[in-house]
């Protein structure tokens, strides 16, 4: 049995997927990710290919492809491809209806079109400014002394919205720690962030060319609060993926991998 490899080092987190011959998962890791990214794809490597019986190492994959930020680190890999690629790859082979995408990763935020085929159509990126992106996320619970999942939870619990003005991820933040401070709920204030971010999306999601439907990649497609806010604002339906939306990269670049040691 042969088995194929991808690796997604990104800013945040290192990702793994190993697929079979057939295109089937039979292992993957999610790590964060360390300062240096070489350590980052070997840690999230040897995870993985620790649950499979009958390779030791990543030198034993046929084929191992590295994508993310840190694509050109990944040890043994025979090529990289971008993530934008490799994101849409992962969605098409999860799920081939779905033809645009919102990838909201640690440090930008991406609107990817997709074609039949599972290519880039088209892509708009936003990586000038960390607002909406996971750092954002992160700095907003901990504006709010809450774990990140929690965060997610707490705008879905909000009658009314209060809006957040601010545009910086700095600024907001210290928006958000003096409407706090004035004792305003913070369900609503969660919902304000949600909604700002949904808006970012928007732009992104029209150039992606998102009309009945999308989907969200990243990290931060587990964001519950998120989901209702972008299908409040975009007015169309966001697709659950069946397969962690967070791996989406590494299984795209996994797949790659097979098609290429295959043929």
């Amino acid at each position: 049995m042969k088995y194929f490899g991808g690796c997604d080092v990104g800013s945040t987190y290192a990702k793994c997927v190993i697929l079979n011959e057939d295109g089937k998962i039979v292992s993957d890791a999610t790590i964060r990710s360390k300062i240096n990214p070489v350590k980052s794809a070997e840690l999230a490597l040897d995870e993985a290919i620790g649950k499979i019986d009958d390779i030791k190492s990543a030198e034993e994959l046929s084929y191992l492809i590295g994508t993310g930020y840190g694509r050109n680190k990944v040890p043994f890999a025979d090529e990289n491809i971008s993530e934008i690629s490799c994101h849409a790859m992962g969605v098409h082979v999860t799920n081939p209806s779905v033809k645009a995408i919102i990838d909201i990763g640690g440090q930008d935020v991406k609107g990817i079109a997709i074609d039949t085929d599972g290519t880039v159509k088209n892509f708009a990126m936003n990586d000038k400014c960390a607002a909406g992106t996971g750092r954002f996320f992160e700095a907003m619970a901990n504006a709010f002394e809450m774990t990140l999942p929690e965060f997610c939870q707490l705008s879905l619990q909000a009658k009314n919205t209060i809006p957040i003005t601010a545009q910086c991820t700095v600024f907001a933040e210290s928006e958000v720690i003096s409407l706090v401070g004035e004792g305003k709920p913070m369900d609503e204030i969660a919902a304000g962030i949600q909604l700002a971010v949904a808006k970012r999306c928007f732009v992104m999601a029209k150039k992606a060319g998102a009309t009945d439907s999308i989907t969200l990649t990243g990290g931060c497609a587990k964001n519950a609060g998120l989901k209702k806010a972008i299908e409040h604002v975009l007015k169309i339906k966001v697709v659950d993926l069946a397969i962690d939306p967070q791996l989406m990269g590494a299984l795209g670049a996994a797949e790659y991998a097979r098609q290429k040691g295959m043929a």
